[in-house]
């Protein structure tokens, strides 16, 4: 096992990396845990949870609403949970979310730990502490920035995902090391066969290594002022694209990291053979990097977007791999950039 530990203005989370869930409850400190999951982590990995209060919830994007948050209220009140006691999310991005957002407003905000069970989850949605919701369709729009106490993340527990799943995780892996580490990147190349197969000692390295990343840069600018909005890279667009093609949130950011790139090339930042491979690696592992899309609704999206100011947009752009840089775009520009057929 590796600790990292994160140390924002919200509080500290350590990220225990390779740890077990069967030791989960000595994280916990508490006599009153509350687990919250969803159906499907439950039946798959239920054998494994501590003995204690459960509230399962349907799975999904669409019960990633203020009404699921409403009904865990209810449950939390009949259970008597009070500031001692301790929430502890065991599940994918969803159920992280909704329960750090439900443990941050909960009279006032309760403890809270993670054990996410998917590696999209792992590397990118219990770190950070952006915990939210959902609202009429648009991802996150409402929530609030608290970390947990703890991430515990077992490597077992990914070992029943299907490979679409580990791919979109992948995802998220190969955005932390083109942001802020060439040499994660080329270790990616080498080895995303073995990430694949879940082959511990590169898994755990990887983890560690694309962990390290998030954590030092949600350190430096915990509610997105600067730093944090590098870790959006290739998600501007990918969100759009998420929106209204309606792809799974791994595939959609592939796709925007390879528009992300392209237009980092068009505007003479980044050398055209980078974005080969950044293509390539994406290509190799079985990500998607062109797709035949409205342009016009993608746009459409993207001006609703929480990063958009007046006419502009704030992107995220590459000089070159590990190396990336945040500018202001004007939205007319970038729909007549994403409309040249060599895009995506």
């Amino acid at each position: 096992m590796r600790v990292l530990e994160l140390k924002a203005a919200s509080g500290n989370c350590k990220l225990l990396i390779g740890e077990s869930i069967e030791r989960v409850m000595e994280y916990c400190n508490a006599k009153k845990v509350i687990i919250i999951t969803d159906k499907n982590v439950l039946q798959l990995h239920g054998h494994t949870f501590p003995k204690c209060e459960m509230i399962s919830i349907d799975s999904g994007e669409g019960i990633k609403t203020l009404e699921t948050v409403e009904i865990i209220y209810e449950r939390l009140l009949e259970l008597e949970v009070d500031r001692s006691s301790i929430i502890l999310g065991i599940g994918g991005g969803i159920v992280c979310d909704i329960t750090g957002f439900v443990a941050t407003t909960y009279l006032r905000g309760i403890r809270f730990g993670f054990v996410p069970t998917t590696l999209l989850a792992q590397v990118d949605a219990s770190i950070g502490g952006k915990n939210g919701v959902n609202f009429k369709g648009y991802k996150n729009m409402i929530g609030a920035i608290r970390q947990p106490e703890f991430c515990l993340f077992d490597f077992e527990l990914l070992k029943t995902l299907p490979e679409s799943e580990m791919k979109c995780g992948f995802a998220e892996i190969a955005k932390h090391a083109a942001i802020g580490d060439a040499s994660l990147f080329s270790y990616l190349e080498v080895n995303y066969k073995e990430i694949l197969k879940l082959k511990k000692s590169i898994i755990e390295k990887v983890i560690y290594d694309s962990l390290k990343i998030k954590a030092d840069i949600v350190a430096k600018d915990e509610s997105e002022k600067g730093e944090r909005m590098k870790l959006n890279f290739g998600h501007t667009l990918g969100h759009a694209i998420e929106k209204t093609v309606g792809l799974p949130h791994g595939k959609a950011v592939s796709l925007g990291m390879v528009l992300a790139a392209n237009i980092s090339a068009k505007k003479g930042l980044l050398d055209k053979k980078e974005v080969e491979r950044i293509v390539r690696l994406l290509e190799n592992v079985g990500l998607p990097t062109k797709i035949d899309f409205d342009k016009n609704m993608v746009i459409d999206a993207m001006r609703k977007d929480k990063k958009r100011r007046g006419d502009e947009i704030n992107m995220v752009l590459l000089k070159s791999i590990g190396n990336v840089m945040i500018t202001k775009i004007k939205i007319d520009e970038l729909e007549a950039m994403i409309h040249e057929p060599d895009m995506c």
